[in-house]
């Protein structure tokens, strides 16, 4: 029989990132905003790393390929956690989600895998369900994007980031796994600081505010929460088909969904939630096709 051990692992790192929200929410509610928070995380997480595996940075310093492994994970983590903390969750994680659409047409262009005919249905899924999300019922032609605001798009761009650092996480296997998992600290880190620098100084965010226990402890649960998360990750994705990872990691969404309602973060609308039931459609055929040719 095999040990739940890793299925468990899986679905804390899936609870962690379904309720990132409500901490991030929290922080840019007591004047901390997402990118300020994310340097200090992953701040945190790259001391950590430093002390507990120093030889990551030679692996780092190794492998030039990793700093494009920095850049894409970084730019996810701070276009999501910016999405979510100003935006409505669902809609944010649902766009997020878009990204096994977006790994199709990468996977094409960078990898050489020309899509199948269940890949090119995933895509219509996906950008369908991204319509129905995103698009106000009865627009016209000349006000399609008259709903959209500025978390849906970094949602968007978050998923094609997030699509982009999977590509990359396949080129860079040969790298040692702490010297991946420090260049994506150390991305997530610079990425948040630069954001939040310039960001500050246009006038488009506040500055670093002054201590207060409410944002303290709040980066600090979220470190320790992202750290002990990637660990899950990493234990259960390496006793785990890749497709199956994949599976457990879609109930992210419904993490993030129920609790959203829950502490009244979103409405849950007809047309939010057939745009939802397409997106999450395409992410799941992705998923079950990985298992057939697996099998």
């Amino acid at each position: 029989m095999h040990s739940p051990a890793p299925y468990f692992a899986l679905l804390f790192n899936a609870v962690v990132w379904g309720l990132s929200w409500w901490p991030f929410k929290t922080m840019h509610a007591a004047g901390l905003a997402a990118p300020w928070a994310t340097s200090l995380i992953y701040a945190a997480l790259v001391l950590g790393t430093t002390l507990l595996a120093p030889r990551s940075w030679a692996g780092l310093l190794a492998h030039p390929a990793l700093w494009l492994l920095a850049l894409s994970s970084g730019l996810t983590n701070v276009a999501f956690n910016t999405a979510s903390s100003t935006g409505d969750v669902v809609r944010v994680i649902l766009l997020f989600y878009l990204m096994p659409a977006w790994a199709v047409l990468l996977a094409w262009k960078f990898l050489g895998e020309r899509p199948t005919p269940q890949g090119l249905l995933r895509l219509a899924l996906a950008f369908a369900g991204m319509g129905l999300v995103i698009v106000p019922a009865g627009a016209s032609w000349s006000s399609l994007t008259a709903g959209i605001a500025l978390p849906d798009y970094l949602a968007v761009f978050g998923g094609l980031c997030f699509a982009i650092t999977n590509v990359v996480l396949r080129r860079t296997h040969s790298a040692p796994g702490t010297s991946r998992m420090l260049a994506m600290f150390v991305g997530c880190m610079a990425t948040g600081l630069t954001t939040a620098s310039l960001g500050y100084g246009l006038g488009a965010l506040p500055g670093l505010p002054a201590p207060q226990t409410e944002w303290v402890l709040c980066a600090l649960v979220m470190a320790v929460l992202v750290a002990v998360g990637n660990w899950a990750l990493q234990y259960g994705a390496a006793r785990l088909p890749t497709a199956t990872t994949s599976l457990i990691m879609l109930s992210e969404v419904l993490f993030a969904t129920v609790s959203a309602w829950l502490l009244g973060a979103t409405e849950l609308t007809p047309r939010m939630l057939l745009g939802g039931a397409l997106i999450i459609g395409g992410a799941l055929l992705a998923a079950l096709q990985g298992r057939r040719r697996k099998a």
